[in-house]
């Protein structure tokens, strides 16, 4: 038998039905973490949807992993930084260790802000991101 596995995320409208994240207290509508329906040992994966106006709320930065983001529809915006960076389909990111982030779906996108956030250290990766630590003290950048 061959090593593989595979599940169905449904199309991007769909997305926001899903109520995940990484851990109860902080999983929201609009997030499915991938890796942990699926037995991923060094990348790790979620799928995400913000309503138009709709924004993550906080910051956050990694010591050790890299994420790519691949944005598929919406428009919205990042915060890298000091930088706010427009997004939308077609946009790749990718986040350096260390770079704080954020997001938010602009008020007048077409319909929801969906994205992949795929994130890897070079090494096996934790069930719950070890290395991440919530920026509460700074305003977000809009």
């Amino acid at each position: 038998m061959s090593d593989y596995q595979r599940i169905e995320i449904g199309p991007t409208q769909d997305w926001r039905e899903h109520f995940g994240g990484f851990v109860p207290d902080r999983s929201r509508d609009g997030r499915r973490v991938l890796d942990h329906e699926l037995p991923m040992q060094f990348v790790g994966v979620t799928a995400n949807s913000l309503v138009p106006g709709e924004e993550a709320g906080y910051w956050h930065a990694h010591s050790s992993d890299e994420e790519l983001y691949i944005f598929l529809t919406g428009t919205g915006q990042m915060g890298l930084d000091d930088d706010v960076v427009d997004v939308g389909p077609g946009t790749a990111i990718r986040v350096g260790q260390g770079v704080m982030r954020t997001w938010r779906a602009l008020p007048d996108s077409p319909g929801p802000l969906t994205w992949f956030c795929i994130r890897g250290d070079g090494d096996a990766l934790p069930h719950l991101p070890d290395d991440a630590h919530r920026i509460t003290d700074i305003p977000m950048p809009w």
